[in-house]
């Protein structure tokens, strides 16, 4: 039982949806996995009671929010209009040499609290990934229909409402005063996207999904794709050789899943995602470009996550990421045989990391545990629940 419900309460390291159904078909959302837990909360089985009741909980509060909106913002765009999205780098901060602050100077790894405020979209673009998320998760489960009620009045507010909507495009993402209006970095924001397309889809299955806001809705995924694939940002996020490039991938192949884009998706991993592990990935397992950063082993495994991911997209679409290797070596796998040295011996972490190295070991156990389910690697589960049992004991 706890097999299960550890994929859907820890999932989101992986992306929470793993396996092609052929009674579902190809879906973002892991219907099998859903179904099974659902079961187990029939069969009243304590951990999925636990887990239900914590959900149940997190939705009733979510039916108080909202709705959601870019226009809910206090400050304005560079384009003069609230529709379009807009957030800070977070890792710049005023200047002290300047009496205005300007340009903006860039202090790694370390968050100006000033662009996680209301005055740009970040907080609130948290708040409806997180709030249509548990909503659709209480609707699959429960079946109260005022769940979805809510989701789909929160997606019709974002994506579709006149009043209310959101420009798909992120031109003006994390930009820095003094510096420039928008960055590609922006894109690796709004990831959580695949929240609202889970939520359609078990809208869907369930009967519960007008097919004006489904229209809607993929309207503006196929305008926002396009974007992603067309725009200088967007063109430029592509071509990043770190975790963005790789979470940017994630992203619209995720996207393409929901439009039933399986051929793109199929093309791009065959050839866009293992370059990304021929360039990224050494022999050895360790991935150089995050470990240059301040918080190395933070990144290195958000860039693991990320790729990952990619893995388990692969499977529903037939091309083996996991089992791949590049020409020198360099593969998913020995990216984990690095990073697991560091949890089975006394080995020091010898890159920077400015914030807690036992809170990101922790959260590397727990994507290595989802990830020895999901690739049958039993000895990754093994590993990651001793650290897990020793880190809780301490």
């Amino acid at each position: 039982m706890k097999s299960i419900l550890y994929i859907i309460v820890f999932g989101s390291l992986l992306g929470c949806n793993t396996i092609k159904s052929d009674q579902y078909g190809l879906t973002v959302t892991d219907f099998d996995r859903m179904q099974a837990l659902k079961s187990e909360i029939e069969q009243q089985e304590s951990g999925a009671l636990n887990f239900f009741n914590r959900l149940i909980r997190d939705a009733d509060n979510a039916l108080t929010q909202g709705p959601f909106s870019v226009t809910n913002k206090t400050g304005v765009p560079p384009s003069g209009s609230k529709h379009d999205y807009m957030t800070l780098a977070p890792f710049f901060w005023p200047n002290p040499d300047t009496p205005d602050g300007m340009p903006y100077i860039r202090r790694d790894g370390r968050v100006n609290p000033e662009t996680r405020d209301d005055y740009t979209d970040f907080r609130e673009k948290n708040r409806f990934f997180s709030a249509v998320d548990v909503l659709g998760k209480a609707f699959f489960f429960s079946g109260e229909e005022e769940y979805a009620d809510k989701a789909i009045s929160l997606i019709r507010a974002w994506f579709i409402d006149s009043a209310t909507l959101m420009n798909p495009h992120l031109n003006y993402g994390q930009g820095i005063p003094g510096h420039t209006e928008g960055r590609p970095f922006g894109i690796i924001e709004f990831g959580g996207i695949r929240n609202v397309l889970s939520t359609l889809e078990i809208l869907k299955y369930k009967t519960a999904l007008d097919e004006d806001t489904e229209e809607g809705v993929r309207q503006w995924l196929s305008e926002y794709s396009n974007w992603l694939q067309t725009s200088e940002l967007g063109v430029l996020e592509s071509t990043r050789s770190n975790n963005h490039g790789t979470t940017y991938d994630v992203q619209l192949y995720n996207i393409f899943l929901y439009l039933g884009e399986i051929d793109q998706i199929r093309t791009l991993m065959e050839t866009v995602s293992k370059e990304r592990i021929d360039s990224q990935i050494e022999p050895d397992g360790s991935q150089p470009h995050e470990l240059h950063r301040t918080r190395s082993h933070s990144y290195s495994i958000t860039n693991l996550a990320a790729f990952t991911r990619l893995a388990v997209l692969g499977k529903k679409v037939n091309v083996d990421l996991w089992n791949y290797e590049s020409p020198d070596g360099g593969s998913i796998k020995k990216a984990y045989e690095f990073m697991i040295q560091y949890l089975v011996t006394d080995k020091e972490w010898e890159h920077q990391q400015i914030s807690s190295l036992e809170a990101s070991k922790v959260r590397f156990a727990n994507l290595l545990r989802n990830t020895g389910k999901e690739f049958d690697e039993a000895e990754y589960l093994e590993i990651a629940l001793d650290y897990l049992n020793k880190a809780n004991a301490r």
